[in-house]
């Protein structure tokens, strides 16, 4: 029935309105929901500023963060207003009337439905633009402070006459604007184009011309643009010949200019710079002549000859000019490359000299004294020995040694002494009970350093420490123990407030402390708090009653993290190291300055090129890179993180370095100058692994001078695998205290061995001196072996040493039951023209799970030793009885008699039977102590193995006295066949 106005016939529903409350209840939802977008994000800022600022490096953070900001909006800006500029003269271009036809009456619909909104669609596409290139240009923040900042090499390029600096300061930067300019000029022109589009200024099916004048002369003058910008592409490629890498047939990467580059490219750049010069003026030309025509023709043309010139001939230059003379015409420009990378790398004062590579003395008896006096062999594998020092000084579970030990030197008795050391560092995972808590405020501290010397064991093959217990004790002396930041510390703790942290444990129970350092951010604070809880996405940080006046939390823990942090244009080494120096444990970071525009210079990948079989096995000592692929690398700061407080020093160490002054022109004040590096630091400062295998990669092409060698390849070497463990990876640097042919005394050193490319021989012995305190630091000697001697690489060695008959059966009694053998560092020590080779044997047994030194293995001049001590190896190879292992003339091998090794597995001989069978007793008896811990035990039956070991050698060389050749010795003349 109609409605006849009698009153209300019922509620009336409004349908698709949400009532107030809904409204104000999403209303409060959104604007909550953009307060926490915007305190999540103030709290990432803040946190950072309360680092950096905790830390005193403030300025690090101001620097970076106002860079940031500059290049943010001033190239957002730029580019706002060059598209958005466009946009707006190409609709005021606009014709004031449209043609009649299909396609402007499809785009009038476009027209009327953008003309309420046009403004807000121009600020729009200007503002997404204008956000997207300035956080593309803040990213450059490096670029611009290096180029800004920059300062002279004082060394010059060879072909263009200019200073490195523009190289690798100016360079980069005017690339970057030239990049910035090209999507500049390309956002503009689509933008340009589609405006005059739309509005009828351009059009693809209409009748009449296809642009109108004004259309014609504005895109005209964009295109005049592009093609201006790349006639200064064009310029800047030829200075970009100089640091072009390209696929060379000596090398696997070569930078700078080759022949074909010098009188191909670099007259073709010339050229076509100056066509792109004379197209761009066309272009600006149609302001006048409103047509196309010869601009496009000169369009085509330099792409025409962008094709010709550029690409077909110097192809054709290399074909038929290079090719067919290819050393003649390559050695100048080879030279250039040699001595550019042997600049950038510091290798070109390395020092190579002939090495015979056999033994000059024919009596080797007198050559054992010599061993003492070449090195100070160490037998401590600190890549080993962490399970050892895990088990016998960990003492409690919530301690723990990182994966690979550091060698250092410390004085003992007015002589420095060889250091296995290792840090007590904090284990969270041997935590009794896992909570919050006792994760983040109890547990929050490792304790102690431990040390041991790297050249002796005691008699059950365990490290002789100098430095253990909880609290430690020994030769270093009183120092602060704990350890707040260390390479295992990678979660935050919260320490000094009401809740007290678990200190050690001793017979008398727990030790509780509170950290009383001003190291970490006061969380006293509420804004702070809430700051931290949002940014660690921790909301008890916010409330948690443990938090109180006093509290400090502690994050950015590991020594390269804060490194890294603090100065973030440093390439940080993969090997931080600890020290005990002037009462405090301080962690040492060797740090670099690189740039990939040294001209000429190859190219080197610092992720591969630092690869060993250690950082195959552990990630903590890769090397942390900025810029992963450089040609110019510099050890330019040495610095320190005091791992009780936090606190980092910066040192300037190379103090000509021009990329290191730029950094501190950039950043002023954060680096200390070298003369503040106390004594005490400077006795454990050595030189950087990484820094020494770039170096050793170089060296295997680069220690030749001469060009036509270099492009023969015949002098190219490599760094052999290490032939002790199954990862495949290159052998490590060890560091070794010893002397090369020409030092006079010994000199803590960093060594490796090269063989030659494809084989398995020795080519060369590299050695750096690694000690500050000597003239000589960083000089790199190379000894280089004739290609004619055959002397044993490493990998040869490991095979001969697993190939001995004798050896072998002892290697197999060592694996009795469920033991296991480890080889240690196979250390190569020049000495009398020969190489001295030494490897460490460890054995994990029974119940035991860390590695034992059980034996060493010692070989020279073809003479091999398997003994239980350094020394009886030593006496065996060089002793009156040393004999060679090789089976003497007439024997078969594996019959002959071989001293200076153990017992072959079988004989015929009752005695040699009886003998192996109470060596096997007594390996079984040993074992079974193990299992018990029974250490009286252990060390009886590993009496009464070496006695039964000897017995059955001195049977079967009694037997075997009067055979041919003896085994390569002969017997006095006086001395009875069961003598």
């Amino acid at each position: 029935m109609p409605d006849r106005g009698g009153g209300p016939t019922g509620p009336r529903i409004r349908v698709g309105r949400p009532s107030r409350r809904v409204r104000t209840l999403l209303m409060t939802l959104g604007v909550l929901a953009v307060l926490g977008m915007v305190f999540t994000m103030f709290a990432g800022f803040w946190t950072d500023w309360l680092w950096y600022r905790s830390v005193n490096y403030s300025s690090v953070f101001t620097t970076t963060l106002w860079t940031k900001i500059g290049l943010f909006f001033v190239f957002g800006l730029l580019m706002a207003l060059a598209v958005g500029f466009n946009i707006w003269l190409a609709h005021r271009m606009r014709p004031p009337l449209s043609a009649m036809s299909m396609e402007q009456q499809n785009l009038d619909r476009y027209r009327m439905g953008i003309a309420p909104y046009k403004k807000w669609l121009l600020l729009g596409i200007t503002a997404l633009v204008g956000l997207i290139a300035g956080a593309s240009a803040s990213s450059q923040w490096r670029t611009w402070l290096m180029w800004v900042n920059g300062v002279s090499f004082g060394q010059k390029d060879p072909q263009f006459k200019l200073d490195v600096s523009f190289y690798a300061f100016d360079l980069p930067w005017y690339r970057f604007l030239l990049g910035f300019g090209f999507a500049t000029t390309i956002l503009a022109l689509i933008a340009a184009a589609l405006t005059h589009y739309l509005y009828g200024g351009l059009r693809i099916t209409s009748p009449g011309a296809r642009a109108t004048a004004a259309a014609t002369g504005h895109l005209s003058v964009l295109l005049g643009v592009f093609v201006a910008l790349k006639a200064v592409a064009y310029w800047l490629d030829r200075y970009g010949l100089a640091v072009k890498s390209s696929d060379f047939k000596a090398t696997d990467s070569w930078t700078g200019l080759r022949y074909v580059d010098a009188n191909a490219y670099l007259p073709a750049k010339t050229i076509l710079f100056c066509i792109a010069v004379i197209c761009a003026l066309l272009f600006f030309a149609t302001l006048w002549r409103r047509t196309w025509q010869l601009p496009v023709i000169g369009f085509g043309l330099m792409v025409l000859s962008a094709i010709l010139i550029g690409g077909l001939y110097p192809a054709i230059v290399q074909k038929f000019q290079v090719q067919p003379n290819e050393q003649a015409k390559e050695a100048p420009y080879v030279e250039k490359n040699l001595k550019a990378t042997r600049e950038a790398y510091g290798i070109d004062d390395s020092q190579v000299t002939e090495y015979p590579g056999i033994s000059q003395t024919e009596d080797k008896t007198q050559l054992r004294d010599d061993v003492g006096d070449t090195a100070s062999i160490r037998i401590m594998d600190p890549n080993i020995v962490s399970p050892t020092f895990q088990q016998l000084q960990q003492i409690r579970n919530y301690y723990a040694f990182p994966t690979n030990l550091d060698v250092d030197r410390y004085n003992k008795d007015g002589k420095d002494q060889d250091t296995v050391i290792g840090l007590r560092e904090l284990n969270l995972n041997g935590i009794p009970k896992r909570n919050w808590i006792n994760d983040h405020f109890r547990y929050t501290h490792g304790y102690g350093v431990v040390a041991a010397e790297g050249t002796s064991a005691d008699a059950g093959g365990r490290p002789e420490f100098t430095e253990s217990d909880l609290p430690s004790q020994g030769d270093l002396g009183s120092y602060e123990q704990r350890v707040y930041y260390g390479e295992r510390t990678t979660t935050y703790s919260i320490v000094g407030g009401p809740q007290k942290e678990i200190d050690y444990s001793d017979d008398n129970g727990e030790k509780t402390y509170s950290y009383k350092g001003d190291s970490g951010v006061n969380l006293a604070d509420p804004i702070n708090r809430a700051a931290y809880a949002v940014a660690f996405s921790e909301p008890q940080i916010l409330y948690s009653g443990a938090i109180g006046e006093g509290s400090r939390i502690l994050y950015n823990r590991t020594p390269k993290e804060r490194v890294e942090a603090i100065a973030p244009w440093l390439t940080i080494d993969g090997d931080a190291y600890p020290a005990v120096v002037d009462g405090r444990i301080q962690w040492i970071v060797d740090a670099y300055t690189t740039t990939n525009g040294y001209p000429y210079a190859s190219r080197t990948t610092l992720g591969d090129t630092t690869a060993d079989s250690l950082t195959a096995t552990n990630d903590q000592r890769a090397v942390v890179a900025q810029q992963n692929q450089v040609n110019y690398i510099r050890n330019s700061v040495k610095a320190t993180v005091d791992a009780y407080s936090g606190e980092v020093k910066l040192y300037q160490w190379d103090t000509e370095d021009p990329v290191l002054k730029t950094w501190m022109k950039a950043f002023p004040d954060t680096v200390q100058p070298k003369t503040e590096i106390s004594g005490a630091l400077m006795a454990h400062l050595r030189y950087p692994q990484d820094l020494f295998k770039v170096q050793r990669e170089l060296l295997t092409r680069y220690h030749v001078k001469d060009a036509t060698t270099f492009l023969s390849g015949s002098e190219v070497w490599q760094v052999p695998d290490d032939p002790t463990n199954k990862t495949g990876d290159a052998v490590p640097p060890y560091y070794l205290s010893m002397k090369m042919p020409d030092q006079q005394e010994q000199t803590f050193s960093l060594t490796t061995t090269l063989t030659p490319n494809g084989r398995d021989n020795l080519s060369a012995f590299m050695a750096v001196n690694a000690d500050p305190g000597t003239k000589d630091y960083g000089k790199i000697r190379v000894l280089k072996l004739p290609t004619s001697t055959t002397a044993a690489g490493p990998k040869q060695v490991q095979s001969q040493f697993n190939s001995e008959q004798n050896i072998a059966e002892s290697i197999r009694l060592l694996r009795g039951g469920d033991s296991e053998v480890e080889y240690g560092n196979l250390l190569a020590v020049p000495l009398d023209g020969g190489l001295l080779y030494v490897e460490p044997v460890y054995v994990r047994g029974g119940g035991l799970k860390y590695p034992l030194l059980r034996k060493v293995l010692v070989t020279y001049g073809g003479q091999t030793a398997f003994e239980d001590t350094l020394d009886q190896a030593l006496n065996k190879v060089f002793g009156g009885e040393g004999t060679t292992t090789e089976p003497p003339p007439g024997e078969d091998e594996g019959t002959g008699e071989e001293e200076g090794t153990t017992p072959p597995p079988t004989s015929d001989s009752p005695t040699v039977q009886e003998a192996l069978n109470d060596a096997q007793k007594a390996f079984e008896a040993g074992q079974e102590a193990l299992k018990k811990n029974d250490w009286e035990a252990y060390g009886k039956a590993q009496k009464d193995l070496e006695d039964a070991l000897r017995r059955a050698e001195e049977a079967q060389s009694a037997e075997g006295s009067g055979g041919a050749g003896g085994g390569g010795s002969s017997p006095s003349p006086d001395a009875s066949p069961s003598s």
